[in-house]
Parts: C-alpha cells; sequence; structure tokens
C-alpha cells in the first residue's frame, strides 16, 4: 500500500503532526506531545515476523488487538519494539490482500482518538479550538 494515503489520514486529525526521528529511521505521528502512531521499514537482520516488513505501528485497544492479531495473523503484530498489549503493527504491504483497507483506516482513527482521550481538557479544547 503506497503509505501517503496513511500518512494523510494520520494527519487529517485536529492537532496532528510527524517528525522524523533519525535515530531510529522512523516517522511517528503526534498530539499534543503523545504519539500514536509511527512508520517505518524492519531491517532484515530482525527476528521474524518483523523482518524486512514495512509497517506502521498504532495504539489499540488490548480486547480487540488480541482479536485482530487472532484475525489476521500474517498482517497484525504484536508491536515493533512498543508494548505488545496496547500497540500492534500492520504489515503495510499485506493491506488490500490480507487485510483491508478501511480497517486500517478505521485502526488509525482508533489510535489518535485513544490518545486524544488521555490528554488533559485543556489541551484537548485547545486542539479542537485551534482545528475551527
Amino acid at each position: 500500500m503506497d503509505f501517503s494515503v496513511i500518512d494523510a489520514r494520520l494527519l487529517s486529525h485536529p492537532g496532528a503532526s510527524k517528525a522524523f526521528q533519525p535515530k531510529w529511521g522512523w516517522w511517528c505521528y503526534w498530539v499534543g506531545g503523545k504519539q500514536f502512531a509511527c512508520e517505518f521499514t524492519v531491517g532484515p537482520d530482525v527476528d521474524r515476523p518483523y523482518a524486512g516488513r514495512h509497517m506502521v505501528s498504532l495504539k489499540c485497544d488490548p480486547a480487540w488487538s488480541e482479536r485482530l492479531r487472532e484475525q489476521y495473523p500474517d498482517a497484525i503484530f504484536p508491536a515493533y519494539y512498543s508494548d505488545g498489549r496496547t500497540w500492534i503493527s500492520v504489515d503495510l504491504d499485506a493491506v488490500g490482500r490480507a487485510f483491508p483497507e478501511d480497517l486500517l483506516f478505521e485502526l488509525c482513527d482508533h489510535s489518535y482518538a485513544l490518545v486524544f482521550a488521555k490528554l488533559t481538557k485543556k489541551m484537548q479544547r485547545e486542539i479542537a479550538g485551534s482545528s475551527e
């Protein structure tokens, strides 16, 4: 899948921004100073199932994350380099064939909503006000 479509979706949320993390070679997406997504390609020398995959990691409800990993074992994994209970990594090359594109968009929105909900009420109001 062309990541520019996902990039646009992630950045369409109020207050969303992205920054490149040169230490990791990842693009990270933020709202209110909190990370809600990251995009990266895992090196080939890393353990399976991550090796060589182009991925996006997203915050996810733990129960839903577990169900998704069971339903899409070739596309969704416990998050690479993050808490695998509350984050998932989606193989972008599987989107459209082993994993529905519309579900990826739903997961992007869900990740943003989870992180936004944890911001202070003041920060939420500031972000909501700046998007009007």
